[in-house]
């Protein structure tokens, strides 16, 4: 699953593909159309996708978009995405099958919210994938840095 590609500017509703960086803003993507635009850094702010993390009750104290995602994938046919405009109840309890670490107390209902937009955004224009070879690349990856950690 690559969410790297992906963010979120400020004052503009949806997920926009980042093309180019520039020192003075982004070049971003609309991803249904195509339609290129300059997005100045001194009105807009930007979230990378990657870079987003969810408060968790577990050691490592977040867990990743991306991984709130592939949860969210691994558990679609057993529990589909609800609106979020459904009622605060139904998004919660929702969250709570998909990723049952979330911290209460922490994140808060318009962020699930936005997770939620978010990933029936990108998978309803199938962009999410459960990638396997990305998963033992990554699985590699961190078994060579616990290595390097134990000399």
């Amino acid at each position: 699953m690559n969410i790297e590609d992906f963010v979120a500017v400020s004052a503009m509703p949806g997920i926009f593909k980042m093309v180019a960086n520039r020192g003075n803003g982004l070049i971003i993507e609309n991803i249904d159309t195509k339609k290129r635009k300059f997005a100045p850094a001194r009105k807009h702010q930007f979230t990378p996708l990657a870079s987003i993390g969810i408060y968790a009750d577990i050691e490592e104290d977040t867990i990743e978009l991306k991984e709130v995602f592939r949860s969210m994938l691994e558990k679609i046919e057993e529990f589909p995405p609800v609106s979020a405009n459904s009622k605060p109840e139904e998004v919660t309890a929702y969250f709570d099958n998909v990723l049952p670490d979330w911290d209460k107390d922490r994140v808060y209902l318009n962020d699930i919210k936005k997770v939620i937009k978010w990933f029936t955004f990108l998978n309803d224009r199938n962009l999410l994938t459960l990638d396997t070879a990305d998963e033992a690349k990554e699985e590699e990856e961190t078994e060579e840095v616990a290595e390097e950690k134990k000399d």
